[in-house]
């Protein structure tokens, strides 16, 4: 086992991960996803609707509740799930955000393209990201 299966399996071992279907309802519910990919990815292949899309680079830094450069709905009450292109930078990213106080935060298993496969609504992609 290599060094990023470490720790990536450390990561997930914090999260209470969400399948497409329950990342779903609990974006229903109130949970915010957060979509990682990069422009190039959204744009080719789509978006959630209402997924907010926070580049990698600046994630932290949007939703740390203590940020002077966080977004509106970074609350540590709120659950956030974040998305990437197949579930494995977003389980670093979600764990990454559990330290920084927000415990609800999570990940998408098998990310967007589980999610375009289950057949839940997608949109054309290409949004801007929140610098």
């Amino acid at each position: 086992m290599s060094h990023i299966d470490d720790a990536i399996g450390s990561a997930r071992s914090k999260l209470d991960r969400a399948d497409p279907a329950e990342a779903q309802r609990l974006q229903a519910d109130g949970a915010l996803i957060v979509d990682i990919r990069p422009h190039a990815n959204r744009a080719e292949e789509g978006e959630i609707p209402g997924a907010i899309p926070i580049e990698r680079i600046h994630l932290e830094w949007r939703l740390d509740p203590t940020s002077d450069w966080k977004i509106p709905q970074a609350n540590p009450d709120a659950p956030i799930i974040v998305v990437c292109n197949e579930g494995y930078a977003s389980s670093l990213a979600a764990a990454d955000l559990q330290r920084l106080g927000l415990p609800h935060a999570t990940d998408l298993i098998g990310g967007y393209r589980a999610w375009k496969s289950a057949g839940l609504p997608t949109t054309p992609g290409g949004t801007p990201a929140i610098p």
